[in-house]
């Protein structure tokens, strides 16, 4: 066994463990306090996760969150905020060492938008989200923006949707690959008209693309709804794979909350070399502080699996 895990379990058995309701800190053999230590995955909050201790100004949160560990933020919405506080978000990311992780394009095939169509006014909202998205990227350091290709095009046979996506997004990454960009396609569960719901067909998307500035965007919750066998399918795809989110299935909360072994999942990851941002894009099985300390807690559970 090792030190640290062995050091561990003792406190583990001598009740010497965070209470809840506090974020009391428990010291490793190195002396340094768990509450506070770098995570071993580059786990990344979002706006939210940390309101009841901090208050909802972004920039306190990301605060909080580089104070207990964490060393990237996610934030969907990057694109809707003025630009003065994309650029206080920035400031305050490079002071602190921190990564942004993504942003979701704006309007970039979301809905009704749908590129399986082969519609030109859907990919030109697509393109002009691609050039906002560079100029995004600068404000914040950020290199990851999501793209959801939108519905089916039910009336048109799937090999010609395909066809459609592939296009359209070969000429959204020819506007971001000079800036190393990259758009992260992200197959989701939400709802059957969405053209875009594994990853083995978003594997197949980003070969046709067959660009750097197109990748996958695995998030584990989705993928477990619509298809299972997560390790597996995540080796299957795993050269396209660019970036990971998390969620617990069901209800999308913390993990540990659900059905699905992060511990096993993370330390797969971490073994096969990944080190970019995990997106934390869930909710919080209990609210107020003490879901934000049982937050921080989970992560700090299945994230001690990998020392």
């Amino acid at each position: 066994m090792k030190r640290s895990q062995f050091i561990r379990n003792s406190l583990m058995a001598t009740g010497a463990v965070v209470g809840s309701g506090s974020l009391q800190a428990i010291a490793d053999e190195t002396g340094e306090k768990q509450e506070n230590k770098p995570f071993n995955l580059n786990y990344g909050p979002h706006q939210g996760h940390f309101e009841s201790h901090v208050g909802k100004d972004i920039t306190d949160q990301i605060q909080f969150a580089y104070d207990h560990g964490f060393r990237s933020i996610e934030d969907n919405g990057y694109s809707g905020r003025s630009v003065d506080e994309q650029e206080r978000i920035g400031k305050l990311l490079a002071k602190l060492g921190m990564t942004m992780g993504v942003f979701v394009l704006d309007k970039g095939g979301n809905g009704a938008n749908t590129l399986a169509a082969g519609k030109q006014e859907h990919v030109d909202v697509l393109l002009k989200g691609c050039r906002q998205a560079v100029e995004l990227a600068k404000r914040c350091g950020g290199k990851f923006t999501t793209v959801v290709p939108g519905d089916f095009a039910r009336r048109l046979p799937m090999d010609i949707q395909t066809a459609n996506v592939i296009e359209a997004l070969r000429r959204g990454a020819e506007i971001l690959e000079p800036h190393g960009i990259i758009m992260v396609l992200e197959p989701l569960s939400d709802t059957p008209d969405l053209f875009l719901r594994t990853s083995s067909q978003t594997y197949l998307i980003c070969k046709g693309v067959n660009s750097p500035s197109c990748k996958i965007l695995y998030d584990v919750y989705h993928m477990q709804r619509n298809e299972g066998d997560l390790i597996a399918n995540i080796d299957r795809c795993w050269d396209e794979i660019a970036y990971f989110q998390t969620g617990d299935n069901p209800g999308r909360k913390e993990p540990t909350t659900g059905e699905i072994n992060y511990k096993n999942l993370f330390k797969h990851i971490y073994d096969k070399g990944y080190r970019s941002v995990v997106g934390m894009e869930h909710g919080k099985s209990v609210g107020g502080k003490e879901g934000e300390e049982k937050l921080i807690a989970a992560y700090r559970e299945v994230d001690n699996f990998l020392d």
